[in-house]
């Protein structure tokens, strides 16, 4: 990776992509601090530093937690562009722009775009009510509500158009890029406070030691499991016939089909957490913690993912649980998500049109039925790591009753956008080294 930035900063045009980047990332990170108009930072702060927020501050990369202009950060983009994905499938004019390459892209992600905006003025303006009814703004009047509606919008607007340009003018797959440095910016609190609690607050050196080397190995480990995830495939060998086209012969190669063991990436997990955090989230906007709810405490326990893995008693243990709504939830998305950005069927008849079979395997129904077949297995596989990668911090932190805002979901996208943006990087070398070699 080192030796591939150090690369990159010998190109004149990858390094002004690499320093255009930073800049916008310095531009983002300094919006973090400037307050929202017309709320109490100081109560807001205080009803949101709780671990029914964690997962949404560290996504936020603390923004939500400060109320500044960016608390939305680019949740309201995440979400639009998974809806516009879903409409795809269920509306026939969405689908033909998908299938018609960039021009169709380019209107898609306009309507993206409207959406993000959409859904950012309807959650400005429910959390703008919301703080003026419960006295969290300086006054609850008009002006104020539409001061607070006008700052989050703009703020989530700015954010969407900067991840657009780093895409264009920067390293690429911005979007991902500003969220993942908002998840990096919360990792050096969470580390000070997990060696302020378990290395200087131990009653001997060696319990210290164990701790560093406790901490440093769960983190390394956990890197090198979602790394080993991310890259895995499963390769399906596809065969082309030969043919003759003029006088020349055509065909006759063998090239696989490459399916990745992570085929949703990290999507399942995120809806996972949203899903089961949504009613703690709710129970605290109504100050009913899972403590002290009255009608549901135990659907709230299990629920809440800094419930699991308590030891100290079987009454707290029970909660654990929850673990297991999880992992069907995590696994059920890993296949509704995959359902719909793989498409076996379609798959198959391109193989078909270009004269290529799977070995073994009949063209048409068979080769689409043997692809489902093996992509169901690829997909459970996937799951279960996934759902392994997510749960080794919550493991970590019931145990041990360890704090930190960061999980499994964080660490799976900062490790896949590193990839990711490693490869974009290489490729782009590799075009300009090719162009180099044909230009001399």
């Amino acid at each position: 990776m080192f030796k591939t930035l150090r690369n990159a900063f010998k190109v004149k045009d990858i390094r002004d992509r690499l320093i255009f980047t930073l800049i916008a990332l310095l531009v983002v990170r300094v919006g973090t601090l400037l307050p929202a108009p017309a709320i109490n930072g100081d109560i807001v702060g205080k009803l949101f530093d709780t671990e029914a927020f964690s997962f949404v501050n560290s996504l936020t990369g603390g923004s939500f937690r400060k109320m500044s202009i960016f608390a939305l950060s680019i949740t309201p983009y995440i979400t639009a562009s998974i809806i516009i994905q879903l409409l795809t499938i269920a509306i026939p004019k969405l689908e033909e722009l998908h299938k018609e390459g960039e021009d169709g892209r380019k209107k898609l992600n306009e309507l993206t775009r409207y959406l993000t905006v959409g859904l950012a003025i309807i959650e400005s303006a429910a959390m703008a009510i919301g703080f003026g009814r419960s006295g969290y703004l300086t006054e609850f009047k008009f002006t104020n509500v539409m001061l607070v509606i006008a700052a989050f919008t703009a703020g989530s607007a700015f954010l969407m158009w900067v991840g657009e340009r780093i895409t264009v003018r920067g390293v690429g797959n911005g979007i991902s890029i500003i969220l993942t440095i908002n998840i990096i910016s919360r990792l050096p609190a969470d580390f000070v406070n997990l060696f302020q609690t378990f290395v200087f607050g131990s009653s001997s050196v060696v319990n210290a030691i164990v701790a560093i080397i406790a901490i440093v190995g769960i983190a390394v480990g956990c890197v090198v499991f979602v790394v080993l995830l991310q890259a895995a495939q499963r390769k399906i060998p596809v065969t082309y016939a030969k043919k003759v086209v003029g006088r020349k012969t055509v065909g006759g190669q063998t090239s696989h089909i490459p399916l990745k063991v992570n085929t949703s990436g990290v999507i399942p997990v995120i809806f996972s957490n949203s899903l089961m955090s949504f009613p703690i989230v709710i129970g605290s906007f109504l100050q009913v913690t899972p403590a002290r709810a009255h009608f549901w405490p135990k659907v709230l326990m299990l629920l809440n993912q800094n419930s699991w893995f308590k030891i100290k008693s079987i009454g707290e243990f029970k909660y654990t649980l929850g673990v297991l709504i999880y992992i069907a939830l995590t696994v059920f998305f890993a296949y509704f998500y995959t359902s719909i950005t793989f498409n076996p069927i379609e798959v198959s008849n391109n193989i078909k049109k270009q004269g290529g079979f799977i070995p073994g395997i009949r063209p048409g129904k068979p080769t689409t039925e043997y692809l489902q077949k093996v992509l169901n297995y690829v997909i459970f596989i996937g799951a279960i790591g996934l759902t392994m990668a997510a749960l080794i911090p919550i493991v970590f932190s019931g145990l041990f009753n360890a704090s930190f805002s960061f999980g499994g979901t964080s660490l799976i996208i900062i490790v896949g956008v590193i990839v990711e943006t490693i490869k974009q990087i290489e490729s782009q070398l590799l075009v300009r080294h090719y162009k180099g070699f044909l230009t001399e």
